[in-house]
């Protein structure tokens, strides 16, 4: 098959590689961009932290709810309705944050900015829609690259934005890449679905399979406590940093991203090396990393020798570790009943996005003061530990009964 013509701002061609990376990355900018500013924002709406944290469990319980149905739903009305309909909302949705008059409205506002989530799912629709098989493994490599720098790059932005013009500005701009989101939508993005489905029922019906499968539940499982360690990262790093470190939010943004460094390692490896050696054997030594790293972290503040160089560098590590577990573990569980592909990456993300939502809220209500980093570090060991079980698990069972 002959790859399409595109032509930017053309919707009777397929989207550009920068529409669908814009596309793709506005839900990792919507959710990182304004970490470093969070302490300020509690401080504005007199909120203790743990309260206002709840703005990125929050964020991350809804885009769990999301992925269980933005697919279906995709599946039935097209891609770009679905798209158009995410973006409007978000827009709205930042401009409500930007008004809000109290916590619990700025709360309510940013969960519903989580309508965003349909933008990173559906990216990937598209691009399988428009290519071939092997070219779409190429233009979705592209796109999860950049995904990958954005939550190293746009803490920083974030941070520096928060310390000179305030917290606002952060929003102001999540407002402007939603307009241009929804633009480059309208303008750069036809319909790709063309072989819309019929009705929910038969797609709904499939979840009784995938939950019924051990094998599913372990690689979702392992990969939902590998990023669970990550999210538990987000909900408690700006609090370290601010509190523990007395970071300024340009500081935080700066260190904030160590982990996405390791993030881009680990992805680079798995797709260099997971056909050589196999999906459990790599999902195996990203746990082990996950916990390697985490451990020497809190054996360094344990002698009391930690600071904030030890606290963020180690953290490389818990990026490196999901680089390599979580693209192997999805492979995974999307591989365990093939012809439900689809229906298990949107229950098994869901899975890990609510999960990761309630350790992210978890470790905002476990820090204070007076706790230093421990509570933090211990709850990320505990779900490092969980994700290696996992796999190890899941090894076990397919060396004892064979794979099925």
């Amino acid at each position: 098959m002959a790859k399409p013509e595109t032509r930017f701002l053309d919707r009777s061609t397929p989207p550009t590689l920068f529409t669908l990376i814009v596309i793709a990355g506005s839900m990792a900018i919507a959710m990182n961009m304004f970490l470093p500013a969070l302490p300020d924002i509690a401080e504005y709406f007199g909120a203790e932290y743990r309260v206002m944290q709840l703005s990125v469990a929050l964020f991350m319980a809804m885009s769990g709810l999301l992925q269980i149905v933005t697919g279906p739903i995709s599946d039935r009305f097209g891609r770009r309705p679905v798209l158009l309909a995410g973006f409007a909302i978000f827009v709205v949705a930042t401009l409500g944050c930007l008004f809000a008059q109290s916590t619990e409205m700025f709360l309510f506002f940013r969960t519903v900015q989580a309508f965003i989530a349909v933008a990173m799912t559906l990216s990937r629709a598209v691009i399988r829609d428009m290519v071939p098989q092997a070219e779409s493994a190429s233009m979705i490599g592209y796109v999860t690259m950049f995904m990958a720098v954005v939550p190293m790059v746009s803490p920083f932005f974030g941070g520096f934005l928060d310390e000179m013009f305030g917290w606002k500005s952060v929003f102001w701009l999540l407002a402007g890449y939603g307009v241009l989101g929804f633009w480059l939508v309208w303008a750069d993005l036809g319909e790709t679905n063309t072989n819309k489905s019929s009705s929910f029922s038969a797609q709904f019906s499939a979840y009784p399979e995938l939950l019924l499968s051990q094998r599913f539940w372990g690689y979702c499982l392992t990969a939902a406590f590998s990023s669970g360690a990550f999210f538990a990262y987000l909900g408690g790093a700006p609090f370290v940093g601010t509190v523990v470190f007395d970071l300024t939010p340009t500081a935080l943004g700066f260190y904030f991203g160590a982990p996405a460094i390791g993030y881009m390692a680990g992805n680079f490896l798995s797709g260099r090396y997971s056909v050589r050696y196999g999906v459990n054997k790599m999902v195996l030594i990203g746990a082990v990393a996950l916990i390697v790293g985490v451990t020497m972290s809190l054996v360094i503040f344990l002698i009391d020798a930690g600071n904030v160089q030890s606290f963020f560098g180690f953290m490389i590590f818990v990026g490196f570790g999901n680089g390599l577990v979580l693209p192997n573990a999805t492979s995974g569980l999307l591989s365990v009943r093939p012809h439900l592909a689809g229906t298990a990456s949107g229950l098994g993300g869901a899975i890990m996005i609510g999960g990761g939502g309630a350790l992210s809220a978890l470790a905002g209500a476990l820090l204070g003061p007076k706790t230093g980093p421990f509570p933090l570090l211990y709850l990320m060991l505990t779900v490092s530990i969980l994700s290696l079980i996992c796999i190890l698990l899941v090894i076990r069972r397919e060396k004892r009964v064979g794979i099925a």
